[in-house]
């Protein structure tokens, strides 16, 4: 797994990538965190957070976590880690995008999102046999 320095990196050589309209907004910009952020429906860490958009009277930003990466994705080469990192970063954004056009239904990600994680503590429950 590549440094935090370097994680750092390369984030930022993805998110040059972006439009800079992608930024409109984002009050808060990318930031990255050295925490791993265990997903609040994990059992013994089988559900991570790699990224997080939030967005608050404060303002919109984007949080990365190092951490995540470095426990989930540390067999990687530079490269894959990379392709991962753009993944994490663009699934944000649509975030962002979707929350500055005022999208939330069920054709959103948010939507998504929330279906991933109840089929992913549905196929769990199933391997129990519950």
């Amino acid at each position: 797994m590549v440094d935090i320095d370097r994680f750092y990196e390369m984030l930022n050589e993805v998110c040059d990538e972006l439009p800079d309209d992608f930024f409109r907004e984002l009050h808060h910009g990318v930031h990255l965190s050295e925490d791993y952020k265990p997903s609040p429906y994990a059992e013994n860490g089988d559900m991570v957070i790699m990224g997080e958009y939030s967005r608050s009277g404060q303002g919109n930003k984007i949080t990365i976590y190092y951490g995540s990466f470095a426990r989930t994705c540390g067999w990687m080469t530079d490269e894959q880690l990379k392709d991962k990192l753009r993944e994490i970063v663009r699934h944000e954004f649509r975030h962002h995008m979707e929350n500055l056009a005022g999208m939330y239904g069920a054709d959103s990600l948010e939507h998504e999102d929330r279906e991933e994680i109840k089929d992913m503590i549905y196929a769990r429950m199933e391997s129990k046999g519950k």
